[in-house]
Parts: structure tokens; C-alpha cells; sequence
């Protein structure tokens, strides 16, 4: 039985006139896992999930979600009834109360989940009455996480989703999102919180310029990124340790730093090839990847 990716891209690209918001984006995101879209301000990632939401037209390429087409308007409306989605900004209506939004949401959705509502409601400490527009923050992202988790998706597509919430709040969602992976929910979420990425995902996608940078499961990026540091005698040129593998190379004096996605073996062979005095190699976490990846040399 073929594992068909429940999202799936195809040089998926947007434009607002001259300025390319994604470019050729190839994006597959399999089953029953919880991948991360890690990027920064204004690489493309909201733009991307409001594509593949049909919120926001492709200009080129295209993508098919659950099996559907996003550019086609009955498969882009069947998905979103299998999707449920927590935006960025957390849009709701100000004028209503917590009780009213909760019943307003129910009555779209025939997957409802009236006891888990109730649940979340008690766990999250909403205030029923009181209206939207007098919420924090964090209990606004509450509510939409509410109306996200009250449902049976068989995707959660969430933009930000601990987006002002305490460490508490924080620690109930991922503990969550790690529940309904469980449960068989296929999970697709942004995030700048790196610590808390590196605690949930399966695998990682880094978008930098509308580009995607690195597509790869959280277990390969840990067991192949390395940071080697070289020192010598005599500094070779650097392009001597150019082989696959080397993302970035440093140079201080007589020492060099070489940011490695594979291969590290290779360049140690390499660098003691060439007389290094001292090799030292560490592994780097996922923020260090983040970092190298999106900042120029």
C-alpha cells in the first residue's frame, strides 16, 4: 500500500507583483506525524498554509492536500472540512463571548467533540461570559486552540499556535499535539520556538526567501549535522575542504569552523589529510541548524 503524503507540493510559488512571497516550493508531508515549518519573519510560511487553505491563490505550481486539489473550488472546499486550522493573528469575533463563540463554531461542524469542549474550557480557564475583545492574548489563543481541538481532523494546520501563552499554556500544547499524533491526527505546524520544536516534531522543514532549505525527520538532522573545528599550522585554502557535505566555513588565524550537513567523517579524513594540529567535532541542536541554514556566511 502506497503512503500517499497528505500534503503534497509542486513548484508551488506566490508573488505579490515583483516580490516572490514562495518560489518553486516541493513540500511533502507525510501521514500521522508532526512536521515543523520553521522560518523566519517574512520567509513564506503563512503565505504557503494560506495556499494550501485556498485562502490565497498559487501563480504558479500547484499542491494537493488529502488528496485534493487546492486550485480546484469543490476539492479546496472538501479539504477544509477535513482540516482544522489556528491562525497566526487568531481572528474572532469581538463582540461575542467565549460561550457564544464556542457554540457558534459548533454548530459548522458535524465531527464536534461537545465533552472535549467542555474539557478544554474547564482546562484552559475561559471565562464563558466574558466578551473577546476583553481577553488576553494568551487566553484568545486558548479559544482558538479550543475550536481547533474540539474537532476529529485528519490534519491540524496551526500558524504560531503558542503565540502568547505562559509556560503552562505552552506545556498543555504540545502535550496535545503530541496526543493527537497519537490518535492518528496528522500535525503541520509553524513555529519560532525552537526549544519547543526540537521537544514534539518528526520532521523539520526550514523556508528561508519563499525557498525550502532543509527537508529532513528530526532524528537525521541530530545524527548528521555536525560543527568541526580544524586548527593548523599552516591554514590550507579553504576550498580544499569543500567536498559534499560542507554548508559554511569559517576562518580565525590558523583556525577553521566547518558547518557540516553530512559527511563529517569525510572532512575529518580530509583535514587530517592536510595536517590539522587539532580536530574537535560536536553536534549541533536544531537552532544551530536553523541559524546556519537562514543567515548568509
Amino acid at each position: 500500500m502506497i503512503n500517499t503524503p497528505i500534503i503534497l507540493t509542486s513548484d508551488l510559488s506566490k508573488s505579490y507583483g515583483s516580490a516572490t512571497a514562495v518560489r518553486d516550493l516541493n513540500l511533502s508531508v507525510q501521514q500521522n506525524r508532526i512536521t515543523a515549518f520553521l522560518g523566519r519573519n517574512g520567509a513564506g510560511k503563512s503565505t504557503t498554509i494560506k495556499m494550501l487553505l485556498g485562502m490565497v491563490q498559487p501563480t504558479c505550481g500547484g499542491a494537493t492536500v488529502l488528496g485534493k486539489s487546492i486550485t480546484d473550488a469543490k476539492e479546496s472546499c472538501a479539504i477544509r472540512k477535513k482540516i482544522a486550522y489556528v491562525a497566526e493573528n487568531k481572528p474572532l469575533y469581538g463582540y461575542m463571548t467565549v460561550e457564544q463563540t464556542i457554540a457558534f463554531a459548533r454548530s459548522f461542524y458535524p465531527d464536534w467533540q461537545s465533552d472535549l469542549a467542555r474539557q478544554l474550557l474547564k482546562q484552559y480557564q475561559l471565562p464563558s461570559p466574558q466578551k473577546i475583545k476583553t481577553l488576553s492574548k494568551g487566553m484568545r489563543t486558548k479559544l482558538t486552540l479550543l475550536l481547533a481541538f474540539a474537532r476529529r481532523p485528519e490534519l491540524l494546520i496551526l500558524d504560531e499556535p503558542s503565540e502568547g501563552l505562559d509556560p503552562v499554556g505552552i506545556e498543555d500544547l504540545l502535550r496535545t499535539l503530541i496526543a493527537k499524533a497519537a490518535e492518528g491526527v496528522t500535525v503541520f505546524f509553524s513555529s519560532h520556538q525552537i526549544a519547543e520544536v526540537e521537544r514534539i516534531a518528526d520532521h523539520v522543514c526550514i523556508l528561508d526567501s519563499g525557498r525550502l532549505l532543509v527537508d529532513a525527520s528530526l532524528d537525521r538532522l541530530q545524527q548528521s549535522y555536525r560543527r568541526i573545528n580544524l586548527s593548523f599550522a599552516s591554514l590550507p585554502p579553504e576550498n580544499e575542504l569543500r567536498i559534499a557535505g560542507v554548508e559554511k566555513i569559517r576562518t580565525d588565524g590558523q583556525r577553521m569552523s566547518i558547518f557540516a550537513s553530512q559527511n563529517a567523517d569525510a572532512v575529518i579524513a580530509r583535514a587530517r589529510d592536510l595536517h590539522a594540529v587539532s580536530v574537535d567535532v560536536a553536534a549541533v541542536d536544531l537552532r544551530d541548524i536553523f541559524l546556519e541554514t537562514v543567515q548568509e556566511n
